[in-house]
């Protein structure tokens, strides 16, 4: 800034001051005044040529006033100034700002003792439009400005100058990172947000704003500290305050730290929801941290591999050809086609752009190993079988970090295959998850047919003879077993029982073949301990004449039972 705009930076805090003075004052007083406001642009005058010359200058109006007034306030706002900005003495504008805030309990309103010191601590604090002009001071210096104008405003029971101060500290140790010294600034401010018990509903709202400032400052700390469960803890509780109406910088900010947890846990799709808020709230705060966002934005939309523009969108499409975009645009392109080389050329010519920023540089990595990764999805679609070392050298990377980027794609189902180690092939299965499943329920089908088959045809026969002619055999042996009185368990006797046995349990035999086969086993049972021969037969002749009447007893069975009982004459 040149000396002229620092002089006309001062008139114009001279012209908002405006002072009413009474009708009735007498001359002489007006006299005085005159006196003293000649003085003070006299020394003002002095500033460019003769700093020192003017700071005694100034020196005397303070010296000549009496009592404390408001060209004793301008005189000590000069001085401070001129101390700090253009001597870069800042132990001597420490003294004459603590006379300053004397001044703020005398005829000095409170509106423009509040904007002075505001202004003070601005570029004590390396902001504003005299920011640049600011030494380097000791932080101890630095925090004693903080700590005297506290104590001022507590003894003037000015709470919300006190809050203001309060912030401003905060940011400054939050920009140099001295977080040891933030901490407990920023518990003081918990302790200011906290509500009232007789509070009104514009004092709450006050309160939200200043809370979600304090939470602004809390996450940033903690991002930059990598304390991820403090980090989302406070983030969480953030996006939870209703009644407040916050500035966008200060969302902006909150929702920038948000994104970037996100995508340090990989979670791309709540990145990209809160990177495109943070976005748009800095560009309506007109914060250059927004190209800074977009970039971000940018980035997590090529890893999270959506195929979406992240340009298209009203919002960013001014910003496409901004000389610091222009960079991710082309990266963006390059993405999109799968052309490996290209973007790895973009990252190495665009560091100071890109990869000096040690968030983005952090995913570079994963970004090169997602295009990576698709391009070798892509290239295989044609082939069968593919060396592993013609793949590393169209990546321009060695082959076991091919071989480990295939796995991956195994393993994630990506591509269909095995890796012939031995030879340093890819050997892929062209035929797809769907077709393997068609093929393998077109088998299960066969075979529950082939089971459906067999059950049918052995329906098909119980149906036809009643489950005789199965039972033909044991019938025929039961009639040897009649003519031979074998009651010592012969082996044709014990085939017989096996036979009616077996009968019993197949599920094709009807009822009256299963009655037969019981009263076959009966009588089996019977000759084992000896009883009526007599009876015997008689109960065999029974079952054989209710063959014969047994309309489900083939021809052949009833012909067999007519020639036992005519053989017996029964």
């Amino acid at each position: 800034m040149s000396d002229d705009e620092f002089m006309m930076d001062d008139i114009a805090d001279d012209e908002e001051y405006d002072f009413d003075y009474d009708d009735d004052d007498n001359d002489a007083e007006e006299d005085a005044v005159g006196d003293v406001e000649n003085q003070y642009y006299k020394a003002k005058a002095l500033k460019e040529d003769d700093a020192q010359g003017a700071l005694k200058a100034f020196r005397t109006i303070v010296i000549d006033q009496p009592e404390k007034g408001e060209w004793g306030f301008k005189a000590l706002k000069q001085m401070t100034k001129m101390n700090y900005l253009r001597l870069h003495e800042p132990e001597k504008a420490l003294e004459t700002y603590r006379e300053l805030l004397s001044y703020t309990k005398s005829n000095v309103t409170r509106n423009y003792a509040e904007k002075t010191i505001n202004n003070i601590l601005d570029y004590v604090g390396g902001e504003g439009k005299h920011a640049a002009k600011a030494p380097k001071v000791p932080l101890d210096t630095l925090e004693k400005f903080y700590e005297v104008t506290r104590v001022a405003c507590d003894e003037a029971k000015n709470e919300r100058l006190s809050t203001k101060c309060n912030l401003k500290l905060a940011k400054l140790w939050l920009d140099r990172k001295e977080y040891i010294r933030l901490h407990p600034i920023l518990q003081s401010l918990h302790a200011t947000c906290a509500p009232a018990a007789n509070s009104v509903s514009s004092d709450d709202q006050s309160k939200g704003s200043l809370l979600l400032e304090v939470y602004a400052m809390e996450i940033q700390m903690y991002s930059d500290l990598k304390e991820t469960r403090k980090l989302k803890a406070i983030y969480n509780a953030a996006v939870q305050v209703r009644n407040a109406i916050p500035h966008p910088r200060i969302m902006g900010v909150i929702k920038e730290c948000g994104g970037k947890m996100w995508m340090q846990e990989k979670a791309w799709g709540k990145a990209s929801e809160d990177l495109f808020e943070s976005f748009r709230q800095y560009d309506e705060s007109g914060s250059a941290q927004r190209i800074q966002v977009l970039k971000y934005l940018v980035l997590n939309t090529m890893l999270m591999g959506s195929d979406i523009n992240p340009f298209d969108s009203q919002e960013t499409k001014p910003y496409k050809n901004d000389p610091q975009i222009v960079a991710m645009t082309n990266l963006v392109s390059a993405y999109q086609r799968r052309d490996v080389q290209e973007a790895e050329r973009i990252l190495k010519a665009n560091q100071a752009t890109i990869t000096n920023d040690p968030f983005i540089d952090h995913f570079v990595g994963d970004l090169l190993t997602s295009l990576r990764t698709q391009y070798i999805v892509d290239i295989i679609k044609p082939y069968t079988r593919l060396e592993l070392d013609s793949l590393a050298d169209k990546l321009n990377i060695r082959r076991n970090e091919v071989e480990s980027l295939v796995v991956s794609l195994i393993l994630d189902d990506k591509i269909k295959g095995k890796i012939d180690q031995v030879n340093g092939i890819l050997v892929l299965d062209r035929f797809g998850m769907a077709q393997r499943k068609r093929y393998q329920a077109l088998g299960t089908m066969a075979a529950e047919l082939n089971v459906l088959a067999g059950k049918v045809e052995n329906e098909k026969l119980g149906v036809k003879d009643g489950g005789a002619r199965a039972n033909s055999r044991p019938l025929k042996l039961q009639s040897s077993l009649r003519s031979s009185h074998d009651t010592t368990g012969s082996s044709p006797y014990k085939k017989a029982y096996s036979s009616h046995q077996m009968t019993l349990e197949r599920i094709t035999t009807s009822e009256e073949a299963k009655a037969h086969a019981r009263q076959a086993i009966h009588e089996y049972e019977k000759k084992k301990n000896p009883g009526s021969g007599t009876e015997h037969e008689h109960r065999v002749a029974g079952g054989y004449k209710a063959a014969l009447h047994n309309p489900n007893v083939s021809q052949e069975a009833k012909q067999h039972a007519k020639e036992v009982l005519k053989e017996h004459d029964v």
